[in-house]
């Protein structure tokens, strides 16, 4: 049998006092935890290189982008304001991992780059972020860690359809 964790106290806690599915709970609860604890594992790793999670957030939709966007373009993948990009873009640029350039074509146009000190720095926490996500799943096998993925895309594919 395996090993009871704290999901199984709670849902014994809980049973007969709380109208939920058990098994439901069991795997959203469980999940619920597993996300808790990479958070924290991930601002750890980010800690250990002197970032903050919203720069790294910052950084990563710049490199997705090829080291260039506009700041609207940032602000529209973070969900930010213009006032509240503006405020992290000027805190980047400060610390040297992002320059503000003016478009070659259009002198109204601001452009954001990517500096080599910044993406560097983002290779860096993407380096421990990535031991820690390869850390967390080592405890399945490569066969289990392929169902497990094809189990949450099953069930993210339905809550995205249902938006």
């Amino acid at each position: 049998m395996d090993a009871a964790d704290s999901v199984d106290r709670h849902l014994a806690r809980w049973r007969g006092k709380a109208p939920f599915d058990e098994r439901a709970e069991a795997i959203v609860t469980r999940m619920q935890l597993l996300v808790k604890h990479l958070r924290h594992t991930k601002e750890a790793a980010l800690a250990q290189v002197g970032m903050q999670d919203f720069e790294f957030e910052t950084l990563h939709r710049l490199v997705a982008r090829s080291g260039t966007a506009t700041p609207s373009e940032l602000a529209a993948d973070l969900l930010l304001s213009p006032a509240g990009m503006t405020g992290r873009l000027d805190t980047l640029e400060r610390s040297g991992l992002v320059r503000r350039v003016r478009a070659t074509d259009d002198r109204r146009r601001v452009d954001v780059e990517l500096t080599p000190q910044g993406h560097d720095l983002w290779m860096d926490a993407m380096k421990i972020r990535g031991e820690v996500e390869a850390d967390m799943v080592a405890v399945l096998g490569p066969e289990d860690q392929e169902v497990l993925a094809a189990l949450l895309k099953r069930l993210l594919i339905n809550v995205e359809s249902s938006r």
